[in-house]
Order: structure tokens, then sequence, then C-alpha cells
């Protein structure tokens, strides 16, 4: 992971409605083995949190200037340590009216993964812990607590300057404490919101059960194929890409590796060609099964509650919307 740009700064801002104070970097951190450490295991936790948005950039403006500083530097037209700078003081400003954060040091790294150029933007809290000496005394020790991010974003830059109809080309947690804590910081970057990841993940997981159903495929061969979707997907999160339906339709079938990609566009569901993954919705899509004395039950979690209910007083399965392919052969058997 080549990091291209690196710099911290510190905004001390106490909860006590003081004034934020910001102690700015006058240069780039110098690349270090303890830079790329700190970026890795940023990434990782960043990755891991359920909860993300994503979205892309408001047209620039006074309200909106952070895009604008961006391109500028992208363009050449002022070096990383002066755009950060620009960005800084303004979250400073931001931080201060909303009077919803305490501060923190802030990191902007501007990295390549791939061929995909990025810039992750965090701010950083410490914890306190304890470190043994060389002496072996036991001392406090603070160090930057990564599994506690709040307010992060990252910008998948190569996006936003080559694909200019992308509405997500940007990622952002939206954060624990509060809808107001995570907007502001949403509006720092200047950032709204343009790809629904769980309303876009239960399009695709209904586009897929359409699919499974139409290709009227074995048990078997079912829950191989959905075990394959939720692989992807599951991986495709832990590195923070999204998923891309081309790719996943040449999983679930080798064969005919644009088969689920043609139902997709044939059957119009009006999804995106790339989706990121929502953990919690993909969560609640493994199947449940069983088989006993010649009965055999299978069926996606998340229709429990709508077409399967369970009464669990009763021991008593409720199952609407039957496949015509099964009532069919009970009307036949009737007659």
């Amino acid at each position: 992971m080549p990091i291209r740009h690196c710099i911290v700064h510190l905004i001390d801002k106490k909860p006590d409605g003081s004034p934020a104070v910001l102690h700015a970097r006058d240069t780039e951190l110098e690349a270090s083995q303890a830079i790329e450490n700190m970026l890795a295991d940023l990434n990782e936790s960043y990755n891991a949190k359920q909860g993300k948005a994503w979205g892309f950039f408001h047209d620039e403006s006074g309200a909106y200037p952070f895009s604008g500083w961006l391109k500028l530097y992208m363009d050449g037209g002022s070096d990383f340590t002066a755009f950060s700078r620009q960005a800084v003081e303004h979250l400073q400003k931001l931080m201060e009216e909303s009077n919803l954060s305490v501060g923190g040091h802030v990191l902007f790294a501007h990295y390549q993964q791939g061929m995909t150029d990025y810039l992750a933007i965090a701010l950083l809290h410490h914890s306190e812990g304890v470190a043994v000496s060389d002496s072996l005394d036991v001392t406090p020790a603070k160090h930057l607590d990564l599994g506690q991010l709040h307010l992060a974003a990252r910008v998948n830059i190569s996006e936003w300057r080559n694909n200019s109809s992308s509405k997500q080309y940007i990622s952002f947690i939206k954060g624990k404490n509060g809808k107001k804590v995570s907007e502001y910081f949403r509006d720092f970057i200047g950032c709204q919101e343009g790809v629904d990841s769980p309303s876009e993940t239960r399009t695709l997981l209904k586009a897929f059960s359409d699919f499974v159903e139409s290709e009227d495929l074995p048990e078997e061969q079912a829950r191989s194929k959905t075990d394959t979707l939720v692989d992807y997907a599951t991986s495709q999160a832990k590195i923070g890409e999204p998923m891309t339906l081309e790719a996943l339709s040449g999983l679930i079938d080798e064969e005919r590796p644009k088969a689920f990609y043609d139902h997709i566009r044939n059957k119009d569901y009006g999804l995106s060609p790339e989706i990121p993954a929502d953990k919690r919705t993909l969560n609640q899509f493994r199947r449940f099964t069983g088989r006993a004395e010649g009965l055999s039950i299978s069926f996606e979690a998340h229709l429990l509650g709508s077409k399967v209910e369970y009464d669990e007083a009763q021991d008593i399965l409720t199952i609407r919307n039957l496949p015509t392919q099964l009532t069919d052969q009970l009307k036949r058997r009737k007659d």
C-alpha cells in the first residue's frame, strides 16, 4: 500500500464548550514502518465498521469547500500540507459551531491500493494503557485507539476523477453517537448520500432469490450459490470495496457467467453496477434448513416474519406464497 502523503494535526477541544485550539503540523510525516502499520490498522478497523454510508460531493460552494481544495491539490495547485491545513481549519470551525464533538488528532492520508488512489480522513483518539519499560518497570502508556473509530471518511479519488456519474465514491461512518455528530463530519467532507447500502443489498438479495426460484435449482445447488454470494459480498466488505454485479454473476454460475447479470437487467431491479454490501442485511440472508421423516424444509432467513412465520409456543411453521411448482403438484395430487 504505497503512501503518497500523510499528515496529522491536533484539534484540542474540551467537552466544556471552550474554544477549539488547532495545533497544525507544518510538514508531512516521513515514510516509516510505523505509519504503514498505523494506516493498515486504520483501514482494517474502517472496513469492519458497520453502519457506513456511501455518497458523492456536493457542488463546491462556501458551505462545501472541501472538494475544491482537494481538486486544487490533485491538479498540482497546492501541496498536500497546504490542502490538509485548509481542511483541518474548516473542521475546527465546524466543530466549534456544532459544539457536539471533542477534539482529537486528525489524520489525512493519500495512499494507493492496487491502481486506485484513496484519501482517508479520520478523527483519532487515545486510550490509556500500560507498558513494561526496558528496566522492567510498569509505566502508563497512551496509544491510538483505532478500534474506537467513530468519525472517518474515505474518498476513492480515482473513481471521483474518472467517473463523473458515480454516486458512491465517498464512504463515511454514520456513527453511533447521534445523527448530528456524524452530520457535521459529513458536512465537513461536503458529502451527500447517493447509495442506500441496506436497500441496495436487500434488492440484490431479492433479485438473487427470484433468480434461484426461476432456475428451479435443487436445494444443494441453491444453498451453494447462496454461500457464494454471501462469501463474495463479505470478502468485498472486508477490504472496503463494493460488489460488482458482473463479477458476482460469474461466481454464481461459472458455466453461464452472464445468467444472473442478465436476469437483473431483464427484470429491471434498478441496481447499480457496483453495490456496497451491507453486513447486517447479509447476516439475515442465511438459510434455515431441516430434514426429517420424508420432510425437507429450507428457506432464507430474511423471509422469516414475512412469507414464513414460526409459532414457537405451538411449534408450527406457516408458509405463505407457496412456489407455483409445489402448488401445481398438490393440485394434481388432489385431482
